[in-house]
């Protein structure tokens, strides 16, 4: 049986893109088969009357492997 886990992280980027690819980039540096990522909110940083930053409230879905889901 597969098992799916989802958490939820926030990231920022200077393009929405790179926010989004940041919540995977970071995500994946402790956690593996991640499967998707669902966007919840997107928010503009401004500074001085400019959109500076971009930042994302994300929920990344990954599958737990074998091993991982009968601990649990």
């Amino acid at each position: 049986m597969t098992i799916a886990k989802i958490i939820e992280v926030v990231a920022e980027g200077k393009t929405v893109e790179e926010a989004i690819q940041g919540v995977v980039d970071e995500a994946s540096k402790t956690l593996h088969n991640i499967k998707g990522v669902d966007i919840l909110h997107f928010h503009g940083i401004v500074e001085n009357n400019k959109v500076v930053k971009y930042r994302v409230d994300a929920k990344v879905a990954f599958v737990l492997d074998e091993r991982s889901s009968k601990q649990v």
